[in-house]
């Protein structure tokens, strides 16, 4: 059977609509208390908003999805969807939840820094199982922006109010980057258990044929067979080692040609060939890179 296409909302008025919401006050942004969304009795199976999606949610009872992934929110969070980003509501009965969701077009943030900065922020791009998981504290200063944003969205609309959203909104990014590298470090028991099984998985994938057949392992499949997103997964990387993803596949690849250069007597040529190279060049200029020494003159000081 083929895939049902997800609700597409291209507009934040068409999503004030389906939810039977008041009219934003502007078309292109709005605050809305969750208290206030009323869940269809046949909620579509897939949704995608054209516009920004920022959510502080406790939900009592109920489940939602993301992508593949299902999570219950029995406690305070955090998540941040981009546009064109698919997910589902499953209510399981009846969805109990409060905090608010902020909705903002991209149109909104035209012609100023935030257009391209917002694109930077990597947790626009997790998974709802790697949602941002606030203390009491955090949560007063997250909560403490919306309501300037909400005071602000609420009053008479004037030639600057959109600075000043856009200033809050830059302040609400900054604190959930600082709190995201902040629960890097903190959950490490689940954290620790990811490197674990990032080491395990390079090693079975370097001493296994895939090498040789499909070449080096790229981001995605990593992040897949974790079973997290790419972005997660690189920015959990980045604090608690100080390397992207690539770098660890990149260390192990020499790692392995190491040993290979160190114990046989193969060629260089032949070990690029079983390290997945299609050209010697290409794996001897990533050796030396990460050496500082070629191939041949790592053999020579190793013998």
């Amino acid at each position: 059977m083929a895939a049902t296409s997800p609700q597409r909302f291209r507009t934040i008025s068409e999503y004030h609509q389906f939810r039977e919401l008041p009219k934003p006050q502007h078309p292109l942004i709005s605050l809305v208390n969750v208290e206030a969304i009323r869940l269809k009795e046949t909620e579509p199976k897939a949704i995608m908003n054209d516009f920004y999606t920022i959510a502080l949610k406790t939900i009592i009872s109920g489940k939602m999805r993301y992508g593949q992934q299902e999570y219950d929110f029995d406690e305070g969070t955090m998540f941040f969807i981009s546009p064109g980003q698919v997910y589902s509501i499953d209510a399981g009965g009846v969805l109990r939840h409060s905090g608010w969701v902020l909705l903002i077009h991209p149109d909104f943030l035209w012609n100023t820094p935030l257009s391209k900065a917002i694109k930077h922020y990597d947790f626009f791009g997790y998974s709802v199982n790697e949602a941002l998981f606030l203390s009491d504290k955090e949560k007063v200063i997250i909560t403490n922006i919306a309501e300037n944003i909400d005071r602000e969205y609420n009053s008479n609309i004037d030639r600057f109010s959109q600075n000043i959203i856009i200033a809050q909104l830059e302040l609400l990014l900054g604190y959930a980057d600082r709190f995201y590298h902040r629960q890097f470090l903190t959950r490490k028991i689940s954290n620790h258990k990811i490197l674990d099984k990032l080491e395990s998985l390079l090693t079975a994938y370097f001493n296994s044929d895939a090498l040789s057949i499909n070449g080096l392992p790229t981001v995605q499949y990593i992040a897949d067979s974790l079973n997290v997103s790419p972005n997660y997964l690189s920015g959990l990387l980045k604090v608690l080692t100080g390397q992207s993803t690539q770098q660890h596949i990149h260390d192990k690849l020499i790692e392995k040609a190491k040993e290979k250069l160190s114990t046989t007597t193969l060629s260089v040529s032949e070990i690029a060939y079983e390290l997945g190279f299609e050209h010697s060049q290409s794996f001897s200029k990533l050796f030396r890179t990460k050496t500082n020494l070629s191939p041949l003159e790592f053999r020579q000081a190793f013998n």
